[in-house]
């Protein structure tokens, strides 16, 4: 009796069939990491903008002596100025970046907190199209560039809703 030769041909069928699927599952693996990429920007352009409206509104609400910057981010929980809990942020958040609950920090001569910063040196998926409150952005290498600073008479709350 003669041996089939299909068998061989069913073989090599499948391996085409796997070689094929491999393909497909690493071009999908990389649209999902794009996509989670592309999520965690929103994600720090929203919180970015909630600190910068923090350290807004705590310069602001005071006048004459007491109208200063925080000189640390829990400041912005509980303002030390008044008697009664004034908040201007809900909680510090995390680096959506870098997972980390640490930021840069933009200081003054004194030590006050002008504004914050991700530490992380990845570079960023989007280079254009922001906000008017975050124009400043464009074109930076790494997302510690994306400075999120409160700049006196400039309101920061067009930028404020969640993408």
């Amino acid at each position: 009796m003669r041996k089939s030769r299909a068998g061989g041909f069913t073989y090599l069928g499948l391996m085409i069939m796997i070689a094929i699927m491999g393909v497909l599952l690493m071009t999908a693996g990389e649209v999902w990491h794009t996509a989670q990429r592309r999520d965690k920007e929103r994600e720090l352009l929203f919180i970015g903008n909630q600190f910068r409206q923090a350290i807004d509104g705590y310069y602001e609400h005071a006048t004459g002596q007491d109208q200063r910057y925080p000189t640390t981010l829990e400041a912005l929980l509980k303002d030390p100025r008044y008697p009664s809990t004034q908040r201007y942020l809900r909680k510090i958040y995390r680096d959506p970046i870098s997972g980390s609950e640490d930021w840069g920090l933009v200081k003054g001569p004194n030590g006050e907190i002008y504004g914050v910063h991700s530490l992380s040196g990845e570079e960023p998926i989007k280079k254009d199209g922001f906000s008017l409150a975050d124009q400043n952005f464009k074109g930076k290498t790494k997302y510690a560039d994306w400075v999120f600073m409160h700049v006196p008479g400039q309101s920061s709350t067009i930028s404020s809703r969640r993408p």
